[in-house]
């Protein structure tokens, strides 16, 4: 659904595609820290990478923006741990859902299970 009016629709801005990627383990890391970030095509590059490595993506085009204001290797500060959080948050409860689908698509395909793949 678009809010602009058909023939203002040239004249809108728009906003040209961002990625940025953020690391945490909680074993070596105080803190996420900044590992890749891009515009445009870099910022497609980046995304199918994440895809391809498994990584869920988060779409916020707000925050992305601000965080593509941080340097690669940069901590990610303070002010932002919050918004991190709940980026963080909601990656663990869909890795969390995804291991509880494979686990139930393992149990199915057990020997003995009365259900057909």
């Amino acid at each position: 659904m678009s809010t602009v009016p058909p023939e203002d629709a040239e004249r809108a801005p728009t906003r040209r595609k961002m990625a940025a990627a953020l690391r945490y383990d909680q074993d070596h890391d105080a803190v996420p820290r900044m590992v890749a970030r891009g515009q445009g095509e870099l910022a497609d590059r980046i995304i199918d990478a994440a895809r391809e490595h498994g990584v869920d993506v988060y779409e916020d085009p707000d925050l992305v923006e601000i965080l593509c204001q941080l340097d690669v290797n940069q901590m990610v500060p303070p002010k932002l741990f919050l918004a991190v959080a709940e980026v963080m948050a909601y990656v663990y409860r869909m890795n969390n859902r995804y291991d509880e689908v494979r686990e139930m698509m393992a149990k199915d395909r057990s020997p003995g299970s009365n259900r057909k793949p």
